[in-house]
């Protein structure tokens, strides 16, 4: 009894705190390796290729050509960090429009606005494969949802825009390759 009194007097409060920490890692480590605690690559479901929209507001173009193409690549940044190089999928450009009525109070009409002839609006669809967990889509280490700004960037634009729509693209079926059809997919 007299050598464990001694033993414990040599014990130093650091070397306490230094067992209980390895303990503690160890019994983390077992609970992880027993799957009864998730690490964060086990909350992945599944990795997809997913399109979404990116809807730009009220770009000033005095040229009628969209600086964007179907089929081009740009480079996006979420949330002000630098991502990668994205394929574009589609571009819908739009000219603003005003809401006019007419006679009839009871009806209007949207045509252009000539006094804004330069401001248009554009989506843009981009693709690109991501992880799948419970939250949603991930790419690049961001949630991609519904209202993220993003910003586009090519050799000669910069736009800022928000995602506006999200969609799984969905994989063919082994048949469907087999028997040599192809599939297309809309992604309105």
């Amino acid at each position: 009894m007299q050598k464990f009194l001694d033993l414990l007097k040599k014990v130093r409060p650091i070397d306490i705190i230094i067992i209980v920490g390895v303990v503690i890692a160890l019994i983390v480590g077992f609970f992880t390796f027993t799957n009864f605690r998730q690490t964060a690559d086990k909350q992945i479901e599944a990795t997809s290729k997913i399109r979404f929209q990116v809807y730009i507001r009220s770009v000033t173009l005095t040229s009628n050509k969209i600086p964007m193409a179907k089929g081009e690549k740009t480079f996006i940044s979420i949330r002000n960090v630098p991502y990668s190089d994205l394929d574009i999928v589609d571009v819908q450009s739009e000219r603003k429009k005003i809401v006019l009525p007419t006679f009839n109070s009871k009806k209007v009409v949207v045509v252009e606005d000539v006094s804004q002839a330069s401001l248009y609006d554009i989506i843009v669809t981009l693709e690109d494969t991501a992880k799948i967990t419970k939250d949603g889509a991930v790419v690049g280490g961001n949630k991609i949802k519904m209202g993220l700004p993003i910003t586009l960037e090519g050799e000669d634009y910069k736009f800022n825009g928000i995602v506006s729509d999200l969609q799984l693209v969905p994989v063919p079926d082994s048949h469907d390759v087999i028997n040599n059809q192809s599939t297309a997919y809309d992604v309105q």
